[in-house]
């Protein structure tokens, strides 16, 4: 096997360097290429400038061990489960029994190299790369959402090899292994709220604003989505066809997904503010889910790696029933059951899986961020990994959307430049506010850029 790796060369001359930093953007079933490109100045600038950027193609994305299961998009479709889960009274069942076909799909095309993309391969090979770099033997890692549980795998498996780790929107390992993730959806309703908020505050860019209060404008919504239910609305092609935004579509594959990149916000309500007037705009941008992601995750393998890593072997649908009941239930705007019943139905599994704890001491201690509202890997997940790794510590990004990188913070990027650089960890308790709001169309890195350049940090002597 060929591990295609890929960087971004540090700021500084060769012999100023400081080693490496591999950077995995998450999935899982991004290549993460895409990311280096249009992120390396960021990262760079977030990091010091002291190190190289590397990033690579893990298993079962890009060219290494892909994991494919159709041979198209339009047979994927029709063989994956996609609805939310409360789109219909049937729709869990639904649901169980498309992914019972789907693992079973999987199975039989994957059955040569479908059980050697799993996470601890992928450590593995990180360690790897760490050898090849020829530089101390140590890893240097910025993990963010599916690259933290990547990151927590090799810092349990490997804690006397890691130099510095920084974990940044965060995935609870334990229930991920489990396929019994309850945790990840707890902040998706306090994340819509914040959108709502955001809109009032700033009705010059947010039509759907009309001299609501937020908790006015997120029942109207509320309300529109339910009228989807029975009413979809079909939007035509030019040349025939078209597509159908319905219940699932607006609201699971599209305003769900857009929660996590607060900088789309503005345009996500512009396009709401179509389809809900009967605008002939409306759909554009929505019905192909019109996700932000520079490296979107290939839905093959993000199952293949992400369900092969589960010990669901004996997982019956009563076993899983507890944990969708609790992402229907537990928030109104997510409500997303595919993964957990896929997993449980997987035949698949890694020839190894971390089977190991996560209470560890690591070399030196990890870097944990989390996100104040996060609709997919909420604070509270980064509060249990941070106890979970001994002297690990806790800075809270106090913004929306999923990871740091989303909305930028002068304190957050001086925290992570000070891990680096000089190895110092923020005080316990730290709170960051952003430099940015989320209706300004931004990330706003764009601006923090040259002020961390003016004030460039030096590595101890």
């Amino acid at each position: 096997m060929t591990l295609p790796v890929f960087r971004v060369q540090a700021a500084v001359d060769e012999a100023s360097k400081k080693g490496s930093i591999l950077y995995n953007c998450g999935g899982p079933g991004s290549d993460c290429v895409n990311d280096l490109i249009s992120l390396g100045d960021v990262l760079q600038a977030a990091t010091g400038g002291y190190h190289d950027i590397v990033t690579f193609t893990p298993r079962g994305t890009g060219k290494t061990l892909p994991f494919e299961c159709f041979t198209d998009n339009l047979s994927r479709g029709a063989g994956m489960p996609t609805q939310v889960g409360n789109a219909t009274d049937v729709v869990v069942g639904e649901t169980w029994a498309k992914s019972t076909l789907y693992g079973n799909t999987c199975a039989t095309v994957q059955n040569k190299t479908g059980n050697l993309i799993g996470t601890a391969f992928v450590a593995r090979d990180m360690m790897q790369i760490v050898d090849a770099l020829q530089e101390d033997g140590l890893l240097r890692y910025w993990g963010i959402s599916y690259g933290t549980l990547l990151g927590s795998t090799v810092l349990a498996m490997f804690p006397d090899r890691v130099d510095k780790i920084l974990l940044d929107g965060v995935v609870n390992p334990f229930q991920y292994y489990a396929n019994l993730e309850t945790e990840t959806l707890v902040d998706a309703d306090a994340t819509f709220e914040g959108f709502c908020k955001g809109c009032v505050e700033n009705p010059d860019v947010c039509p759907l604003a009309k001299n609501q209060t937020a908790e006015q404008l997120q029942e109207s919504i509320y309300t529109f989505l339910e009228q989807l239910r029975l009413s979809p609305i079909p939007i035509p092609a030019p040349g025939g066809g078209g597509t159908v935004l319905d219940y699932s579509t607006v609201k699971g594959s599209y305003l769900y997904v857009q929660l996590k990149f607060p900088s789309a916000w503005k345009s996500v309500a512009k396009n709401l503010a179509a389809i809900m007037t009967g605008s002939e705009s409306a759909g554009e941008g929505i019905g192909g889910g019109g996700s932000k992601e520079v490296s979107p995750s290939s839905p093959d393998a993000l199952y293949g790696i992400k369900c092969g890593d589960t010990f669901t072997e004996n997982q019956t649908f009563e076993d899983v029933l507890p944990v969708l009941e609790a992402r229907i239930n537990g928030n109104r705007i997510a409500g997303e059951i595919s993964a957990p019943s896929i997993c449980a139905n997987w035949k698949l599994h890694a020839k190894e899986r971390y089977s190991g704890d996560f209470r560890v001491k690591p070399l030196n201690p990890a870097l944990i961020i989390g996100n104040t509202y996060d609709p997919v890997t909420p604070l509270v997940s980064a509060r249990n990994v941070s106890e979970t790794f001994e002297g690990s510590v806790l800075l809270q990004h106090d913004s929306y959307g999923h990871t740091s990188i989303m909305q930028a913070s002068l304190c957050t990027a001086k925290a992570i430049r000070a891990y680096f650089v000089r190895g110092e960890l923020p005080q316990p308790g730290t709170k960051c506010e952003i430099d940015t709001f989320p209706f300004s169309g931004t990330t706003g890195w764009d601006e923090l850029i040259p002020r961390l350049a003016a004030e460039p940090v030096q590595p101890k002597q």
